[in-house]
């Protein structure tokens, strides 16, 4: 079984100035399962990992909130399994956020909705290792209340699917 580790946000990581007045954070460490591609090309390997599951819950989510006016954010997997990473750029799709910064080392992607914005980074920590970042701005009562439900579910889901990468290939 792969090893994940719940450790504080990653120094020297662009995620950090997210990261003041945040109502919600956490990271991830764990092992690089591509560990000479680009970290964009390994976030895109992990996202073409995603279990149906966790496309079932995002189709669930995509119901439920459409009665309060939350935008509907499709499946977690990326739309095109062919695009090489290398050809996204900034304001690009990938998957249910928008790329908001990447380089070799990372990524930072984003959704942002009435309710919430939304950061998740995927940093390379060293050639082996890397670790995912979320940070969470609530803007309204509606984010509060959604997180309340997300954030616990968030803290489960994470690291099971960063788990089951070790038995996936």
């Amino acid at each position: 079984m792969s090893m994940v580790a719940l450790c504080p946000l990653p120094a020297g990581s662009r995620i950090l100035r997210a990261e003041p007045g945040a109502d919600f954070s956490d990271s991830y460490r764990f092992a690089s399962i591509e560990p000479e591609a680009s970290v964009l090309a390994q976030f895109l390997a992990l996202s073409a990992r995603t279990p149906a599951w966790m496309d079932f819950l995002m189709a669930l989510r995509n119901q439920a909130v459409r009665w309060v006016g939350l935008k509907n954010l499709g499946a977690m997997a990326v739309g095109d399994p062919h695009k090489l990473a290398s050809s996204y750029l900034p304001g690009d799709r990938v998957g249910i956020f928008t790329l908001q910064f990447a380089d070799f080392n990372e990524v930072i992607l984003e959704d942002r909705d009435k309710h919430l914005h939304v950061q998740v980074s995927l940093f390379r920590l060293g050639q082996d290792e890397l670790q995912i970042s979320t940070v969470v701005h609530i803007h309204n009562r509606l984010g509060r209340v959604y997180m309340s439900v997300v954030g616990p579910v968030h803290g489960l889901i994470v690291p099971m699917m960063l788990r089951r990468l070790g038995h996936v290939h």
